[in-house]
């Protein structure tokens, strides 16, 4: 069984995200504070760690070095409900694996956590589940490509053959 950390001050939503993860073959334990993630990380050595960017009081933008350089095999996803370029790109070069904004769907946190390529699972989904429009799959695409770029928006925008203007306006929309 994996091993997950979910660092969330949100009790209903950690919660269900709980429950949800362990259908999938996670044991999780849930804590609210930095101080308490980093005592966790040492007891529990997860595989897997969910980061909920903004605590009540705090940030995990300061706990991802540590973790990373104590935990280097672990998975470390950042989940945040204020997205933006600039805390993406912090959390990449901190040693975060992934950057994911809520709401999200189990299907796409499954993937993160598995390292798995999001748009392959969109394709797998059930025939009843809704299918992704051109501009949804062009935003999945445009931050793969930054995720593989470490969150350089140059080199994402050159890889892209568009504009590093063209390329900020589109990551800041999400599309519906």
């Amino acid at each position: 069984m994996k091993k997950l950390l979910l660092v969330e001050d949100d009790t209903i939503f950690a919660n269900t995200l709980t429950r949800r993860l362990t259908k999938h073959g996670f044991d999780c334990v849930h804590v609210t504070t930095n101080s308490e993630a980093l005592l966790a990380c040492h007891r529990h050595q997860p595989s897997h760690i969910l980061l909920d960017m903004k605590l009540a009081t705090e940030t995990t933008l300061g706990i991802i070095k540590p973790i990373r350089q104590s935990m280097s095999s672990s998975r470390i996803i950042l989940l945040t409900g204020f997205a933006s370029i600039a805390t993406a790109v912090d959390a990449i070069k901190l040693g975060a694996d992934d950057y994911l904004t809520k709401p999200l769907d189990t299907q796409t946190l499954l993937a993160a956590l598995n390292e798995s390529n999001v748009s392959a699972i969109n394709t797998q989904r059930d025939v009843d589940d809704e299918t992704l429009s051109a501009e949804q799959v062009q935003w999945q695409h445009i931050h793969q490509v930054l995720k593989a770029n470490n969150g350089n928006i140059s080199a994402t925008a050159r890889q892209l053959s568009m504009h590093r203007r063209t390329l900020q306006r589109k990551l800041q929309k999400k599309p519906q």
